[in-house]
């Protein structure tokens, strides 16, 4: 399926939005509409090349609500 997301391609440069591939739920998964995104300090760390472990391109923001939209049971 597909879904946009804001994507940092490289370190210090702005996010792009983009359309990404997303795929689906496997057993003892959820899909989740997110509907907001907080940018904490470690995404911050990582979009500024500063990060050892950072890797790009990434998706970054790990603090979001949403919406379930699927749950597979295991």
């Amino acid at each position: 399926m597909k879904s946009r997301a804001a994507v940092a391609f490289a370190p210090g440069k702005p996010l792009e939005i983009v359309e990404i591939d997303v795929a689906p739920p496997k057993k003892g998964e959820v899909l989740i509409k997110v509907t907001h995104t907080g940018v904490c300090h470690t995404d911050a760390f990582t979009l500024s090349g500063d990060d050892p472990e950072g890797v790009f391109p990434v998706v970054l923001g790990h603090e979001g609500p949403g919406l379930l939209l699927k749950s597979v049971k295991a």
